[in-house]
């Protein structure tokens, strides 16, 4: 469920004044250098003061008008729908059945979202985690959705180039052409911690990877633009329920050809 910075602050009010919140929100503005609005920050602050926590949960826990992270296996990809909103734009949803031990639910994609499954990120048998999605009563029931805040960590295995150094030390190194940057989205860690992370497609040209880019990394990419052509350098390599996943972190190296 998606707050904003004024119901946020409904949390925190017997903590600090509204004048000191507002001034904390634009410092930490300028410290992550204008990467997310100011309603994220404001969830950044109320989770500092211990007054938000992430919720994880099965998806037989799951209720209505609750934020939590869930693990889920894709099992049917219904249809993809076409609406007209009231703006008189189209937008696209497409509602997903997810399973685990304990049940099944629904996870509703929107707009940019729907892409995933038109690329094939996302298909059937797929293992997906949904990070801050929020609970709602749907026309079938309880569903999950991706709002602000959310996060959808896909876990499909790709191949990685391996290139050979001039001191024949073999390095994870991938070059090509940057087609996709996803928006910065926040995020609670496991620990409690906040945390900022996006998603980038990089096509070479024998095969396309998609990287997931953390943290301090965030902000660099931020420098790129689709198009250009770059070099990233220590692919962390992990294999998550079976699969191999790329990301991005402080040890990794991102340069411009």
């Amino acid at each position: 469920m998606k707050h904003t910075k004024t119901e946020l602050y409904q949390k925190i009010k017997d903590l600090i004044t509204k004048k000191e919140f507002d001034d904390k929100i634009k410092n930490l503005q300028k410290e992550y250098d204008d990467l997310i609005d100011d309603d994220t920050i404001a969830l950044l602050i109320v989770d500092e003061l211990g007054r938000n926590k992430e919720n994880i949960c099965k998806i037989i826990d799951i209720k209505d008008g609750v934020e939590c992270t869930l693990i889920g296996k894709v099992v049917k990809i219904n249809d993809t729908r076409s609406f007209n909103r009231k703006n008189g734009s189209n937008g696209k949803v497409v509602n997903i059945e997810l399973s685990d031990e304990t049940g099944n639910c629904t996870l509703v994609l929107w707009n940019n979202d729907v892409e995933l499954i038109k690329s094939k990120k996302i298909k059937k048998g797929s293992n997906i985690k949904i990070i801050n999605g929020y609970i709602k009563n749907g026309y079938t029931g309880l569903e999950i959705n991706v709002g602000k805040y959310g996060l959808i960590e896909i876990l499909e295995e790709n191949e990685l180039t391996i290139k050979k150094t001039n001191n024949s030390k073999s390095e994870n190194i991938f070059e090509g052409e940057i087609i996709n940057i996803q928006p910065t989205r926040a995020f609670f860690k496991d620990d409690g911690e906040f945390g900022f992370v996006t998603n980038v497609n990089i096509k070479s040209d024998e095969k396309e990877l998609e990287i997931t880019v953390w943290d301090e990394k965030v902000k660099e990419i931020q420098n790129f633009r689709i198009g250009d052509k770059i070099q990233i350098e220590n692919i962390d390599k992990r294999q998550k329920n079976g699969n191999l996943e790329f990301h991005l972190n402080g040890s990794g190296k991102i340069k411009k050809l």
